[in-house]
């Protein structure tokens, strides 16, 4: 056990050392596209009436995005800034960057958290259902519902979920779901907190629920289907052994491994890629601060997006390699 422990310990720090490197040179490269793109500058020539030109220097200068400086020179300040004082720099307005993320992040975490965890409850779970009920109605029926779902736009399932909340609020005669914000009480006090919490997160949790869930049904149903084929469970089969207990003890844990993979990798996406449901909920978190930051020629605040989303990636990645070393025996650390 010991062995195995310091096996595991060095592969973790040895993939741990690779994903940094990585991490470094695409934030890095990152940063070269975002000054090489964008252009703070126009922020202020658009303005009316146009600022002189001296205070428009200075005021990209202090944020380190002046185009007329040295490029390298412009990174080599962004590095040092990140590696001495965890400083991202500030907006073309000033405002600093980092605090604009961390805020954001603890919007989105409030925001993805539980549905993440139940889209890939119910949507494995569904996936195993109909994988076993192969062609019959319920798999017919679930799967036409996953597939409605999956063609259905963000927008449209988000103002659908907001007008049956509406509707329902109307016939209680009060107002039991918020449709805005993720918070609107003000006081101190735990239980009232948690309960108006709860009642702004059900609609955009149910939004991105469904979205993530009707994919993981209809690839870890896929899987399973795959899986269910191949020789060692026929094998089992052939053993005597009956067909739910060859899933579980045979199928089933390799089938996983593609869907632990992808839900691995998906942890960036889950962050930043919930720009619409943010959008229609009016939900300050990270998916819709990064397209305000492309449209305001925010140079710091763009990598500092893409950082956050790259060290999600490779967060990622290292948590498939050890789920997928936990649910296959056959890959050696080694």
């Amino acid at each position: 056990m010991r062995g195995q422990a310091r096996l595991m310990v060095r592969f973790l720090v040895r993939r741990l050392a690779n994903y940094v490197v990585l991490l470094f040179v695409a934030v890095s490269f990152t940063y070269f596209v975002a000054s090489y793109f964008m252009d703070p500058r126009s922020n202020y020539l658009s303005r009316h009436p146009i600022p002189p030109k001296a205070s428009i220097d200075l005021s990209l200068t202090a944020a380190n995005i002046n185009d007329e400086d040295p490029l390298l020179g412009r990174y080599w300040r962004w590095l040092t800034n990140i590696v001495l004082h965890w400083n991202w720099g500030l907006s073309p307005d000033q405002d600093p960057v980092g605090a604009a993320v961390s805020g954001r992040i603890g919007a989105s975490l409030q925001l993805v958290t539980l549905a993440t965890i139940l889209s890939i409850v119910v949507g494995v779970a569904i996936g195993v259902f109909t994988a076993i009920r192969q062609y019959r109605w319920q798999d017919r029926v679930l799967g036409g519902l996953a597939t409605f779902f999956l063609v259905i736009p963000t927008a449209v399932l988000a103002l659908f979920v907001v007008l049956g909340a509406i509707w329902i609020n109307k016939g209680l005669g009060f107002r039991l779901f918020y449709v805005t914000g993720l918070h609107s009480y003000e006081g101190s006090q735990f239980g009232p907190w948690l309960l108006d919490f709860l009642q702004h997160l059900v609609l955009p949790t149910i939004v991105l629920t469904i979205i993530s869930a009707v994919t993981y049904h209809l690839t870890q149903r896929t899987y399973l289907l795959d899986t269910m084929n191949a020789d060692y469970v026929r094998t089992a089969r052939a053993k005597g052994l009956p067909l739910n207990k060859a899933i579980r003890k045979h199928a089933l844990r390799t089938s996983l491994i593609p869907t632990a993979v992808n839900v691995a990798f998906s942890i960036a996406s889950v962050f930043t890629g919930a720009v619409i449901t943010e959008s229609v909920f009016a939900i300050n978190g990270l998916g819709r601060y990064f397209v305000t930051t492309i449209q305001q020629n925010d140079i710091n605040g763009a990598v500092c997006i893409a950082a956050f989303a790259g060290a999600c990636t490779l967060a990622g990645a290292l948590l498939a390699d050890v789920v997928v070393a936990w649910l296959d025996p056959r890959v050696r650390l080694s």
